[in-house]
């Protein structure tokens, strides 16, 4: 009998090679959602509540999600890496389970001081980064913080310098500052699954794959969000803490950082612009170059997530020879 951690292993791959039917991937989507909660973890400090979860053995991974969705985009990531790595995969302030302390802030430095605190209360001194889009602004900020304490970082698409925040972004930030933002796109999104996968929905503009993402994902990722007026107000409040570019002061600074890092970008992205991944390679001291990935929008990685392990387990393997 296969355990519940192969189980979910296996599923993954038969997933990803299209083997399993429809009805039985609904199946496997819920079982992901139910061993994610069963894993999950809390610490409360100085920063708040933070979810997180903490999976395998051996050298540190932390994994950094997008807007609005929490830690469960990596699931897939994580189901292959922990089998030989620690993946610490937190919910940002304001985001998933994750909650801030009493009027505390949700603004990318803030998040940074919260990671850097779990990372103390974990014991982890060294410890590899990959991130997507507003993770990947947090990133480069973790980075900058504590560059010694980053074996490397694994950035795809997410915030530049030149989109910090990117276009896309703005109505969100209007209808957060109007406190609208919850009810007029997730609300319905959450409610009618099928509105958050259309072509000009959530899913038609961050996914490739027309069924992505699943209903449970979408449970999993707005659940939480609006389940109370004040984790409503929370997750607008973390979008209006995005409106200041927050690379714009760091960004000349990364040029003598020696973290290594590695950039993939998804080429159909229509919420940050292609030219940021060659802007990436040219403003960090030790890049190793980008690797674009072709018919790919933002949250690609939730869909390829043995790209990741593969580009991963590659760039580490360089740092050890």
């Amino acid at each position: 009998m296969l355990s519940r951690r192969n189980f979910l292993f296996a599923g993954a791959a038969a997933v990803l090679a299209g083997t399993l039917p429809r009805i039985a991937t609904a199946g496997y989507a819920q079982a992901q959602a139910t061993e994610w909660t069963r894993r999950r973890s809390f610490l409360g400090n100085a920063s708040g509540r933070i979810a997180y979860v903490d999976a395998g053995s051996g050298d540190a991974v932390l994994m950094l999600h997008g807007y609005p969705l929490n830690g469960f985009q990596w699931r897939g990531v994580v189901e292959q890496l922990s089998l030989a790595h620690r993946c610490i995969v937190p919910d940002f302030m304001g985001l998933g389970w994750s909650v801030p302390a009493h009027a505390g802030k949700v603004d990318p430095w803030s998040q940074v001081r919260m990671l850097v605190s779990l990372l103390d209360h974990l014991r982890i001194s060294s410890v590899h980064v990959i991130a997507n889009d507003s993770g990947g602004a947090v990133a480069q900020l973790l980075a900058l913080e504590q560059p010694s304490r980053i074996a490397s970082l694994l950035l795809t698409n997410c915030d530049t310098a030149l989109q910090s925040p990117p276009p896309a972004m703005h109505e969100v930030i209007e209808l957060s500052k109007q406190g609208r933002y919850a009810s007029t796109w997730l609300d319905p999104w959450l409610e009618h699954t099928d509105k958050a996968r259309a072509p000009d929905g959530f899913g038609g503009m961050c996914y490739s794959d027309p069924e992505n993402p699943t209903d449970e994902a979408i449970r999993m990722y707005f659940g939480p969000l609006l389940s109370s007026i004040e984790s409503r107000r929370r997750v607008e409040a973390y979008a209006i803490a995005l409106e200041e570019n927050v690379l714009s002061d760091a960004n000349p600074r990364f040029k003598s950082l020696r973290v290594p890092v590695r950039i993939l970008w998804g080429q159909d992205d229509v919420i940050f612009s292609r030219e940021n991944a060659d802007f990436l390679d040219r403003s960090w001291g030790n890049s190793h170059g980008v690797r674009k990935v072709a018919h790919a929008k933002l949250f690609w990685p939730e869909e390829q997530p043995g790209l990741i392990v593969e580009e991963a387990r590659a760039l580490w393997s360089t740092l050890k020879s």
